[in-house]
């Protein structure tokens, strides 16, 4: 599902089958204009939250981020979006708090210039990451310090005018592995190895010390817009992307 429309809301109770992931993509910036809406069904925690941006185009985008965060759960669950509440883990990973942790939705999310992503499935660990694809780093400097030597390997046989993107391919599928598996930057980067190749359906080559690690997950690219790069990954093998990730394209 795209989210252009700074009025969206969902009038029914969304399904959620356990076999099922579903991603969401947001313009954050052809919704932000609607803040005054968003605002309504944010907690008092997340309007101090959003009082502190310097700039009005940040607390837009953040207001209009957790907004529709709050109203897809929301219709997830069948609860006002405005009375959910959220737990986070000693990583930061948030989860829904204990008054709806029953009904097993997990979800994550990520943002990047002008987008959000927000996936969600039941009772599956899940991460997701999203990147604007811009070149105004020292790329090869990070990827020294930050991807393991195959990955490193891989970038480095590239030619020129893929390193780029190739880069972000890599950063966006060990952040969402990262993510998936709540442990964050605690995790060793060097530990695992990610596929740097486009299209790819399950980009998760290794893990260490426990090699039978990688097959307990599936990790793929997924679709952002023009301009972006996205990785999901979620535990187990046995699940579905909804279709509506085919209104990601473009």
């Amino acid at each position: 599902m795209n989210i252009t429309d700074p009025g969206f809301q969902i009038e029914a109770t969304l399904a959620l089958p356990e076999d099922e992931v579903h991603l969401w993509r947001v313009d954050l910036e052809a919704i932000r204009a609607g803040e005054s809406g968003w605002q309504k069904v944010l907690s008092s925690d997340e309007l101090t939250r959003a009082s502190r941006f310097h700039f009005s185009r940040d607390r837009q985008r953040f207001v209009a981020a957790r907004a529709l965060l709050r109203t897809i759960l929301g219709s997830y669950v069948g609860t006002d979006p405005g009375s959910l509440s959220f737990s986070y883990s000693n990583k930061e990973k948030p989860s829904l708090g204990p008054e709806n942790a029953g009904f097993g939705v997990t979800f994550n999310l990520s943002h990047s210039g002008g987008i959000a992503l927000f996936a969600f499935t039941r009772r599956r660990e899940i991460g997701v990451d999203v990147e604007q694809v811009r070149s105004d780093s020292d790329l090869e400097a990070i990827a020294r310090r930050f991807f393991s030597a195959r990955e490193q390997s891989q970038l480095a046989d590239l030619p020129a005018q893929e390193k780029v993107e190739a880069f972000f391919r890599c950063w966006t599928r060990k952040e969402a592995y990262m993510k998936a598996t709540g442990d964050g930057l605690s995790l060793p980067l060097s530990q695992f190895d990610v596929s740097l190749t486009a299209g790819e359906k399950n980009a998760l080559l290794a893990t260490r010390p426990d090699g039978a690690e990688a097959g307990r997950w599936l990790l793929r690219e997924v679709p952002a817009g023009s301009g972006y790069v996205a990785a999901l990954c979620v535990r187990g093998q046995n699940w579905k992307l909804n279709e509506w990730s085919k209104d990601l394209g473009g």
